[in-house]
């Protein structure tokens, strides 16, 4: 996905004043092919942009002195722009208005309407911070830079600026959300505008938008923006289903109006007999919320018969209870298909009491009850704080919601190497699926749906996360990767000396807990990352004939070209993975004046460089693998694992040859040191007769073999005759266990004795 454009856009015409640059803004006239919505973009002649129409939605919430501002910030912006148009014809201004006009619906302050108009001065006609600043204030120069994608900054890829630039975007946004509030809203726009595109730019752009913009949408509960972008999205991603279904709706809307029309009636009635002050209205899901339903659970459009649906707003909490038994009496409800959203709101502040009947006919109807202000956050979530500011408890409560996901943001960035590893972590946040545990003291924790304990753990505080060691779910003990499900009560274990292990990232879902994790990975055993990135930077730098004492220049010249702060930040992303002591090698060659430095990577020379020594006694940056768990004397291999450092595995590791294939240059040749003075883990299994007291037989063998068993497993077989056992047991080194194996072997009752690979 390129997340490098604050906007999408053509090219402008020359300007006098100022050189332009490329825009980025979408295109135009071309009509969206989705219904409109409330928030639809103004029709505007090509040609001809004017702000008379946001003047009149500014002039029903603004004072003059704020209008004022608001059409000096669009004269300079008309100014900057002049000239500069989109391929429909229509001059380029005609975009920041539109952002404006959907800001203005939200009623915006004055500050965020004029970073709107404003909000491609700075990337697209070189105007500077400090202007904007001398001109219209530092919030609104803020606000504008935050939506702004950065100076050139040569990164080491495209995918890297992409992320860079998103970063930076959120963390504004953190700090201030009328950001990201102004970008969804320039983002709309440039989705309701994307038909003049081409077809390939139009599907890159949709994908970005379906990937990032939409679950933003959601998590800040900006229903209407939400659906809107993932039909407009799903249009240019799938024009032919979009199409299709489009066809289909039309053709059931109308079939389906006098049913429609019959339980409106029904529910009015009902609702009034009752004493209760109701709007009722139906609802059409989105075509891509019928799309999604489709695929999810493989029907036919036919099938899917809750097309429809029916809101019931009320005008008290009360009545959303009284309402859901009257209509309970109404029709019979669908078991397992209610919902309470009020007394357990969603992660975006969403409130309301879902249920399904069968209306008549036999057809499944879904019902949303809820008050005028659930209704309002529903529709417009965290932007509802500018829309009613005199709100009561439950918008401030989902301000709260908001501002403790944003500062989540702030604690990721601290705790994260790079951008797009931050980037990596807020999307796995942005997931809307979720799971509602509890704490000991009945505090309800909203995880991602597949979040595990120690996810629940570094939610509560990082603290935590970090010292934990076990986990009691609804009161009894269970594995620390144990699934959350709903209404869990997780009590969490801890030890003060206990640390975190890199096998958690296999199975961890926030983003606050990989980051947090990943941290301490990589600052626990600094010196230990920073020795092994040492010499794994040598060894690449000897198989190319160059002296690893790099002169001054050089290594400043290369600090400054990698974005390393010194020599051992660069060493210690190498000795944990985030960077290839091949590719690193390669560019100091290029920068010594080498033609190599830009020719593809040859993944064998890993294995003709010096290996890397290995005592077993490492720490984090250098771990044995658990899937095949190498001893001395075994033939092995090193992979570097990003972020994880080097994990060694043995030569003939079924996991291990797997993994080579598909990253082929992250594999290193690793050696044993000569003398080891520790004992190494390793299984064996045994196939035994079923009788009595075997199992000591074997335990005494092992014990005076020298070894020392730290875990026992068993199965069994059908017919009760054979046992197999498992042991986990330390050793010294494959002469030991062979010993040892012997010695087991000739313990009576033992059939076979073998030790077990991965």
């Amino acid at each position: 996905m390129n997340l490098s454009e604050t906007s999408i856009s053509d090219q402008p015409a020359s300007r006098a004043k100022r050189p332009a640059k490329s825009a980025p803004g979408v295109d135009p006239s071309a009509a969206s092919p989705i219904p409109t919505s409330p928030l639809a973009a103004p029709v505007v002649a090509a040609g001809v942009a004017t702000i008379s129409h946001l003047s009149e939605k500014l002039a029903e919430y603004m004072t003059p002195a704020d209008l004022k501002k608001v059409r000096e910030a669009y004269r300079f912006s008309d100014e900057m722009h002049l000239g500069q148009v989109r391929k429909s014809g229509e001059p380029y201004i005609s975009h920041p208005i539109a952002v404006a006009e959907i800001c203005a619906d939200w009623k915006l302050d004055a500050q965020a309407i004029m970073a709107a108009l404003l909000h491609d001065v700075m990337e697209d006609q070189d105007v500077k911070k400090d202007e904007l600043i001398e001109r219209f204030g530092a919030p609104v120069a803020h606000l504008v830079d935050g939506l702004s994608k950065l100076e050139k900054i040569e990164f080491q890829s495209q995918i890297e600026a992409q992320a860079e630039n998103f970063r930076k975007m959120l963390l504004a946004m953190a700090s201030d959300v009328r950001v990201i509030l102004i970008k969804l809203a320039d983002r709309l726009h440039n989705m309701r505008t994307l038909e003049v595109m081409a077809p390939a730019k139009k599907r890159r752009i949709a994908g970005e938008t379906m990937e990032v913009y939409v679950p933003i949408a959601h998590r800040l509960g900006l229903n209407n923006i939400y659906r809107e972008l993932q039909d407009l999205a799903f249009s240019h991603l799938y024009p032919l289903r979009y199409h299709v279904l489009s066809k289909a709706v039309k053709a059931a809307r109308g079939n389906r109006r006098e049913v429609v029309k019959k339980i409106l009636e029904s529910v009015k009635n009902t609702l009034g007999m009752a004493g209760i002050s109701a709007e009722v209205y139906g609802r059409e899901k989105t075509l891509y919320g019928i799309y999604k339903k489709m695929r999810a659970k493989h029907l036919s459009f036919s099938q899917v018969l809750d097309v429809y649906g029916f809101r019931v707003v009320v005008d008290s909490f009360a009545n959303c209870y009284v309402a859901l038994g009257t209509l309970h009496s109404l029709y019979k409800p669908m078991p397992g298909k209610f919902k309470d959203y009020i007394a357990i709101r969603k992660l975006n502040g969403y409130q309301s009491l879902h249920t399904t009947l069968i209306g008549p006919y036999g057809t499944p109807v879904e019902f949303q009850i809820r008050t005028q202000e659930m209704h309002r956050t529903a529709e417009s979530g965290v932007a509802a704080h500018w829309l009613y500011k005199n709100s009561d408890a439950n918008m401030s409560d989902l301000q709260q919601r908001t501002h403790a996901w944003l500062q989540s943001l702030l604690d990721i960035q601290q705790q994260t190497g790079d951008s797009a590893e931050f980037l990596e972590h807020v999307k796995v946040d942005l997931f809307p699926d979720s799971v509602y545990v509890f704490t000991p003291k009945s505090k309800i924790i909203a995880l991602p749906r597949g979040a595990t304990p120690i996810d629940f753990a570094y939610a509560i505080h990082t603290g935590i996360g970090d010292h934990t060691v076990g986990v009691n779910i609804n009161g009894e003990a269970a594995p620390l990767r144990t699934e959350l499900r709903n209404g869990d009560i997780i009590e969490i274990v801890t030890d003060n000396s206990s640390r975190p292990s890199p096998t958690w990232l296999s199975f961890v879902r926030t983003g606050k807990a990989r980051s947090a994790i990943r941290h301490h990975l990589r600052t626990i055993n600094l010196p230990e990352s920073i020795r092994l990135g040492q010499q794994l930077l040598n060894q690449a730098l000897h198989a190319i004939n160059i002296d690893p004492q790099l002169p001054d220049n050089l290594t400043e010249r290369l600090l400054n070209e990698s974005s390393a702060k010194s020599l051992d930040e660069l060493y210690a992303d190498i000795g944990i993975g985030k960077r290839m002591a091949a590719l690193v090698a390669r560019h100091i060659f290029g920068m010594l004046g080498g033609e190599a430095a830009s020719a593809p990577v040859d993944h064998t020379s890993a294995a003709e460089l010096d290996p890397v020594t290995i005592y077993g006694s490492e720490g984090v940056s250098v771990q044995l693998a658990p899937c095949c768990l190498p001893i001395p004397g075994d033939q092995i291999v090193g992979q570097l694992r990003r972020d994880q450092g080097l994990q060694v595995h043995t030569g003939d590791c079924t996991v291990a040859k797997r993994q080579r294939q598909k990253e082929p240059d992250r594999w290193i040749a690793v050696k044993w040191a000569p003398e080891l003075n520790r004992r190494f883990d390793t299984r064996i299994k045994l196939l035994i007769n079923n009788e009595k007291g075997i199992l000591a037989r074997v335990a005494a063998e092992i014990g005076e073999s020298d070894g020392n068993i730290t875990f026992v497993g068993m199965d069994e077989d059908k017919e009760h005759i054979l046992h197999q056992l498992r042991f986990t047991i330390q050793v010294k080194d494959r002469v030991h266990l062979a010993g040892l194996l012997r010695n087991v072997r000739r313990v009576a009752g033992v059939n076979r004795v073998s030790r077990e690979r991965a």
